[in-house]
């Protein structure tokens, strides 16, 4: 436990759950829109905007990298927008690490609001409708409050992610102490260290929260009812 109490650690977990925190309360607000839009369209982008969605459930998280890194570094197009800006490049930063994980858990959270906006109907809609709501305070006053239960799957799945990340924020944020040094690189560099005491602390550590994540996961689809209260 000592390995798991020391400053570096308890300083890679700050920096992981920060970045877990921030990811999932932007990607709620990001996925809102997107979530609404897919359960409610008949447009013929659906399909390849949902695809879209979904790809990094797929895609290996190194492609994904690469291409953050590549698209975000000094000489790729957003890079050289950013400094531009005179904001720098967010390659090895820890915003670099939030637009990362933000696209890399987006299906996360689109996909439970999307089936949580779906389930509801349209019943709900066309009496407000006739209550003479407008879509704005349909959805403030009808839609938010049935899709609950979707909104706290979102939020524990994109956390959940977000904190298990490896591949994406290595590549976009490589291993800086502090900064964009997460649990899941640090266990990854106390094994190339060869220091499997501090890897073990760690993982234990991880193992104890994803069983958590799962107790907590199972609980809700037993109860769904218990997530509406």
């Amino acid at each position: 436990m000592t390995a798991w109490l020391d400053h570096e650690s308890v300083e890679t977990v700050f920096v992981t759950l920060k970045l877990a925190g921030l990811t999932t309360i932007l990607l709620l607000i990001l996925a809102t829109p997107i979530a609404w839009w897919l359960a409610r369209t008949k447009s013929a982008w659906r399909v390849p905007i949902a695809s879209m969605v979904a790809l990094p459930l797929v895609l290996p998280p190194t492609v994904l990298g690469f291409y953050l890194l590549v698209t975000l570094g000094p000489n790729g197009p957003m890079g050289q927008l950013t400094q531009a800006m005179g904001l720098g490049s967010f390659a090895f930063t820890f915003t670099g690490l939030v637009i990362g994980s933000l696209i890399y858990s987006l299906p996360f959270a689109v996909q439970p609001l999307q089936n949580a906006f779906e389930a509801m109907g349209e019943r709900p809609l066309e009496v407000a409708a006739t209550l003479r709501a407008s879509p704005w305070d349909t959805f403030l006053t009808v839609a938010l409050p049935l899709a609950r239960p979707g909104y706290l799957t979102a939020a524990i799945l994109s956390f959940a992610h977000t904190v298990g990340e490896f591949g994406v924020v290595l590549m976009i944020g490589g291993n800086i102490p502090g900064k964009t040094r997460v649990v899941s690189t640090q266990i990854y560099g106390h094994v190339e260290a060869m220091e499997y005491a501090q890897a073990h602390a760690l993982a234990a550590g991880m193992l104890l929260f994803s069983f958590t994540i799962m107790l907590v996961m199972t609980w809700l689809n037993r109860n769904p009812m218990r997530a509406l209260s």
